[in-house]
């Protein structure tokens, strides 16, 4: 499998980032490729900061999963109860479980299913100026419902942005401390954090947009919002995502009530397909049996995978600094399981 998923990353996609894989027997594969700085030609270590988008989601439904857990709010609260902020045109059924399975309906201020290239939603309004989750609501908070809560799946990064506020409204800290405070310092994730896009720290690898036609690229700094939040854009070393997967699949995050509640299948993402949702992960089933549950994110200079695959207890990491490549890792790193 190594030396297949090396041959994968270094002959057939030009890979840059890291493929970490462990399982009960120790590391299957720890391997860095391509530059955390291109300009300086600084190699990407198994140490480097990666952003991972919207595979940080799952961090955000952890952390409603743990004031539910408190009694500070069930997953039938209602949106309505949990926030002061107008929604003039949203359902009032809308709950916690609807945006927590992507089933809510409310409109998303970047619908992945008909907008191709999320640099767009910046064209208008500058980057630099999202630097809080309440920044995002004038982009959606006053648009039309997309279908009645619950009806079907539909992916929706503004649910995330609420969830957030949720966090922030309940707990009465910003979403990113809570985050470090209750998830990211328990499981001794100290290499990871939510870093705004002009001041990175140290062995922070920048994300890169390649043009194809003429050769040239270009970094992300303009590409994404200036600092990452509920929906994403966290920062992680392949290292410390292996031990959010631990904290969480030890119950060291959530009691065990809690942390089945969060893997179990809640909604088909579509009839009779094999992908499923659970509290902000996703799950393959195969002959009625979990495959696997993942996490992913792509923005632009952004591309991340990781997977538990029950079956084996392999758990497996992709970070990259550019805008694809994780995917064919995975797809590889699954041929030889």
């Amino acid at each position: 499998m190594r030396d297949n998923l090396i041959r994968i990353a270094e002959d057939t996609i030009d890979f840059s980032g890291i493929i970490y894989a462990k399982n009960n027997n120790g590391v299957i594969i720890d391997r860095a490729f391509g530059f955390a700085n291109r300009s300086e030609e600084l190699p990407n270590t198994l140490n480097t900061r990666f952003g991972i988008a919207s595979g940080c989601k799952l961090f955000t439904s952890i952390g409603i999963c743990q004031l539910v857990e408190k009694g500070k709010l069930t997953f039938k609260t209602r949106l309505e109860d949990c926030l002061p902020f107008p929604f003039p045109r949203f359902s009032e059924s809308i709950t916690i479980h609807h945006l927590l399975t992507h089933t809510s309906g409310i409109p998303d201020y970047f619908d992945e299913v008909i907008m191709d290239d999320y640099e767009d939603l910046w064209k208008e309004r500058p980057m630099y100026s999202i630097k809080q989750l309440k920044d995002f609501l004038p982009m959606f908070q006053n648009n039309e419902m997309m279908f009645h809560p619950g009806e079907r799946f539909h992916y929706n990064n503004a649910g995330f942005i609420l969830l957030g506020l949720i966090i922030e409204q309940v707990s009465g800290e910003l979403f990113t401390d809570y985050i470090m405070d209750n998830i990211f310092k328990p499981c001794k994730m100290d290499d990871s954090g939510y870093f705004s896009m002009d001041h990175l720290p140290k062995n922070t690898a920048y994300g890169y947009i390649d043009n194809k036609e003429d050769g040239t690229w270009r970094t992300n700094i303009y590409s994404i919002p200036i600092k990452g939040g509920a929906d994403g854009g966290a920062f992680i070393t392949a290292p410390d995502m292996i031990k959010l997967w631990d904290g969480l699949l030890n119950h060291q995050l959530l009691s065990k009530k809690y942390t089945d509640e969060l893997l179990k299948p809640h909604v088909c993402v579509k009839n009779g397909d094999e992908n499923h949702y659970g509290y902000g992960i996703w799950i393959t089933m195969k002959n009625g049996q979990i495959y696997k549950y993942h996490i992913m994110g792509y923005d632009p200079g952004v591309s991340f995978h990781s997977c538990f695959y029950p079956h084996s207890e392999s758990i497996l990491v992709v970070p990259s600094n550019k805008s694809e490549g994780a995917f064919q890792i995975v797809k590889g790193f699954e041929e030889n399981l």
